[in-house]
């Protein structure tokens, strides 16, 4: 059994020199896994005030961070779906990037194989931070005096498509969050550590509901995603214009239930057929990558488009058995599950929860200069379920 590591502590590490390979938290896999060399402190604090800097986008108005809202499980909890440069939307929800270092196809449709590459894709997205090239974006960043030496002492050279990407990844990648109540349960031996509830609901996840046949869990250790795409129906749904019902809290213990036609004003997303406009394989139509379970409890809205609001209404959409239509996914079936049932299963999602997702938080925004400190422009609340920097 590996020790714990405290909460804070990796961060720490990454802060401090080079991220060390397995120094992750319980319930995680080694870092070596990702096939990347370690980061020094350097490269991580550069991709830490890249993250955060809004002067990277072409208005000087969107930082990474605006998508990826540290203190919101590095999603938007806000927004069902993105708002990019002059309130473009983004079509999709923002994914949380906790412990995207593991993430093999990045983006909800798999676009981009690593974090160097797909840094590039919201830099000069015209629907996102809206840069009209890459020279554009080295130029700005050149002429910023408060980068001056930073990217020297990073990677002996000064910015530029290689370096910028490098760094963006390096602060990215020490975003790894578990110790959760269920690592602690399940890979540190600790029985008091899960409530009875959430056990009860981890049998149903591996058991009867089939969760764990796409969000997968191992002897040692559990990323709770196969990195696979399925058609769960919602996409299928919308690009079809079936109606679909919404349950909508309004606050505790007050809500209302509401269709597509409420939103029909706002409906301006353009058409969205997820992995095939990657691969142009019919049998990818409406088929979206399986998002990692940690920390689920932060990150809602839920689906590729924000659809969902709550853990319960996810529960409530896998209990239906998704949306039919013909490519739906043979793993996503009626589940017939109990309210109770339903409760234990949401009770274990949010077992996984992992203890330095605080400290994540205020590590990113440690030492921030003046071109973060302005406030946030208003978002534009009509632009409703997708994703920014690692959608």
């Amino acid at each position: 059994m590996r020790p714990r590591i405290p909460a804070g502590v990796l961060l720490g590490l990454a802060l401090a020199g080079p991220v060390a390979g397995g120094a992750v938290p319980l319930g995680l896999p080694p870092l070596a896994q990702t096939g990347t060399a370690p980061a020094t402190r350097a490269q991580v604090e550069l991709g830490r005030k890249l993250f955060m800097d809004r002067r990277l986008s072409h208005n000087g108005t969107l930082s990474c961070a605006m998508c990826h809202v540290p203190e919101q499980g590095f999603t938007s909890n806000e927004l069902a779906t993105a708002v990019g440069l002059e309130g473009q939307t983004v079509r999709r929800n923002s994914p949380t990037l906790y412990n995207v270092a593991f993430v093999r196809r990045l983006f909800h449709d798999g676009r981009e194989f690593s974090l160097e590459n797909q840094a590039w894709g919201p830099l000069l997205a015209a629907n996102e931070m809206g840069n009209p090239s890459i020279g554009h974006v080295i130029e700005r960043i050149r002429g910023l005096p408060d980068y001056a030496g930073m990217f020297r002492r990073a990677y002996r050279s000064g910015p530029d498509v290689v370096t910028i990407g490098r760094a963006l990844a390096a602060y990215q990648r020490t975003l790894l969050s578990a110790n959760s109540p269920f690592d602690r349960w399940r890979y540190g031996g600790r029985r008091e550590a899960m409530e009875a509830s959430a056990r009860r609901g981890f049998a149903l996840f591996v058991g009867r509901a089939g969760c764990a046949a796409c969000h997968t869990l191992g002897p040692r250790h559990a990323l709770l995603s196969d990195g696979r795409f399925h058609n769960t129906g919602i996409g299928y749904a919308r690009s079809m214009g079936l109606r679909r019902t919404h349950h909508v809290p309004l606050a505790p213990g007050v809500s209302i239930e509401v269709d597509d036609s409420a939103l029909a004003a706002f409906e301006a997303a353009p058409p969205d057929v997820g992995r095939y406009e990657v691969t142009l394989d019919p049998a990818d139509s409406w088929a979206y990558r399986t998002p990692t379970l940690r920390n689920v409890a932060l990150t809602g809205p839920y689906m590729h488009d924000g659809s969902l609001p709550t853990l319960e209404a996810v529960v409530d959409f896998y209990d239906r058995g998704g949306i039919d239509n013909p490519g739906r996914s043979p793993l996503v079936r009626p589940l017939g599950l109990s309210a109770a049932e339903k409760a234990e299963l949401a009770a274990f999602l949010r077992s996984l929860t992992g203890d330095n997702a605080a400290a994540l938080a205020r590590g990113a925004r440690r030492g921030l200069g003046p071109e973060a400190a302005a406030p946030a422009p208003a978002k534009d609340a009509r632009s409703r379920p997708a994703g920014a920097s690692a959608q």
